[in-house]
């Protein structure tokens, strides 16, 4: 089947939203910052083997206990004490860089090393769509941001779905939306970690997506699934069962420990860091428990809580820190590097736009080479906003742009034009202006640089009315991406097929 495979080129989206520029993976140019020193990042280290040696953790599934207790582990019912020998050398075993691999091959992402993917946003229970109301998740409302998230060229990978589709019955849930994710994208997708045969269910669809054997499946990663810790120190059955399905077929697994400083971790920075490490290496070394070589991110997740509400705080000073300093550990143990851009506004306002670029900014800064929630986060993950999408693509496109190395070949350096120009004149209509003005500028989706004079005129927009008219075209000029003979038949008859078996079980 895979000889058969049609490709076809990303549609250019134009007029209001501008003309993206095309479907590209970005690298930094820049070296991540350091902002713990190599002592600091040990001291963390070793406190972390040590919160596992002494403390341990709960590991809830009798399978990862068997197997923790065989490799040598202290099992006392369900808590797990643990060799930090045999957690360094697991570790060690996980790979620095692989390649997650999309329905089609020009969507294929290299995860590792200075390679970045970003995510759309994922896992919301409630959306703003073009009429700015907000609504409980449903289908039309998870196909919409699908269908943006396709045709956004700096969204590169779905990491949940965007939106939360409850009018679909539980059981079922997972075959529909993972039907309308391989039709309406071509981008590589993810399975949510809720249950055995979900997780086998959504192999076996991203199989037939790519028309593909398992053989083939096995030996190239297709799919993510994002593994949280039940902080502190606990890993559940679902979540652990999850593990045991991705990482024995070779699929990718982003280990992230959801620490809130001063709710379920210790209230300070340092203290967070160094439970979301041992849990994070608790995570990273069971993935290679069982399967060594097995992919696996090492997830960033620290933030701290408004402590008079205990509701979550994102885009915080502590976050980026903290997302700087998770980076720094990742590579500490030589694994790609999962962060997220977040925010804690109910609106799309200053207040999302500000909070989104510092946490963004911690993350760039702390090397991230998985960026989920890249587009289209809202009131700490509890909307997605069709509007903050198109924004949060204006604001990865200018970090793409502020990422791209400075040209200083003979021609960039333009020692001829300024000649040419000479004292007194100007740059526009110089044939080395014009040969660039298509190739390196684009339009933004969002920004308008009009003077006050011509912008104020038609009652002057503000950015989220500008974001909400160019999601509103987007939509309108979606297509869905080619796909090969049969593959899209096939994966319905598998929906169906499953449907009619009762899909999995739930308790209503």
């Amino acid at each position: 089947m895979s000889g058969r495979r049609r490709t076809r080129a990303p549609k250019r989206v134009r007029s209001v939203i501008g003309d993206q520029p095309a479907f590209s993976q970005p690298r930094r140019s820049l070296p991540p910052r350091e902002l713990l020193d190599p002592e600091q990042i040990e001291r963390i280290h070793e406190a972390s083997l040590r919160v596992l040696a002494e403390t341990g953790m709960d590991f809830l599934h009798p399978t990862a206990l068997k197997m923790w207790s065989e490799a040598g582990c202290k099992v006392d019912g369900e808590r797990v004490r643990f060799d930090p020998a045999l957690i360094t050398e697991l570790v060690s075993h996980a790979p620095a860089h692989f390649t997650l691999h999309g329905r089609d091959a020009s969507r294929n992402l290299e995860i590792g090393g200075d390679w970045l993917a970003y995510s759309s946003v994922a896992s919301a229970p409630n959306y703003v769509g073009l009429d700015g109301e907000r609504r409980t998740g449903d289908r039309a409302g998870f196909q919409d941001l699908l269908k943006i998230g396709q045709m956004l060229n700096t969204v590169h990978v779905f990491g949940g779905y965007p939106v939360e589709p409850v009018d679909l019955h539980a059981s079922v849930r997972h075959l529909e939306c993972a039907y309308d994710a391989h039709t309406l994208s071509d981008k590589p997708f993810h399975i949510y970690s809720l249950g055995r045969q979900r997780n086998l269910d959504g192999i076996e669809m991203a199989r037939i997506s790519r028309g593909i054997d398992d053989e083939t499946l096995d030996n190239e990663p297709s799919l993510t699934t994002i593994i949280n810790a039940s902080s502190p120190l606990k890993y559940d059955e679902p979540m652990l069962e999850g593990i045991l399905q991705m990482s024995a077929r070779n699929q990718v697994v982003v280990i992230t420990p959801f620490t809130l400083a001063g709710a379920m971790a210790p209230i300070t920075l340092g203290g967070a860091l160094v439970q979301q490490n041992a849990e994070a290496l608790a995570g990273m070394a069971f993935t290679q428990l069982v399967r060594k070589g097995a992919p696996v991110m090492y997830g960033g997740f620290t933030s701290n809580v408004d402590m008079r509400s205990g509701s979550p705080a994102f885009g915080t000073p502590e976050y980026a820190k903290a997302a700087i300093a998770g980076g720094q550990l990742a590579r500490r143990y030589g694994v790609p590097y999962r962060s997220s851009n977040v925010s804690a506004s109910n609106a799309v306002d200053a207040q999302a736009g500000y909070e989104s670029m510092l946490a963004l900014w911690g993350a760039i800064e702390g090397g991230v080479n998985f960026l989920m929630h890249g587009a289209g986060w809202m009131e700490g993950g509890l909307h997605a906003s069709y509007a903050k999408m198109v924004m949060d693509a204006d604001l990865l496109h200018m970090v793409n742009a502020f990422l791209t190395p400075i040209d200083t070949s003979d021609d960039a350096l333009a020692v001829d034009a300024i000649a040419a120009v000479g004292p007194a004149g100007h740059f526009f209509g110089e044939a080395h202006t014009q040969a660039r003005y298509t190739s390196e500028f684009y339009g933004p989706m969002v920004s308008d640089w009009r003077n006050w004079e011509t912008w104020t005129e038609g009652g002057s927009p503000i950015a989220s009315e500008r974001a909400t008219k160019a999601a509103a075209e987007i939509l309108e000029n979606y297509e869905p991406p080619a796909i090969a003979d049969g593959v899209k038949e096939e994966l319905r008859d598998f929906v169906d097929r499953r449907i009619a078996e009762g899909g999995v079980k739930t308790d209503y």
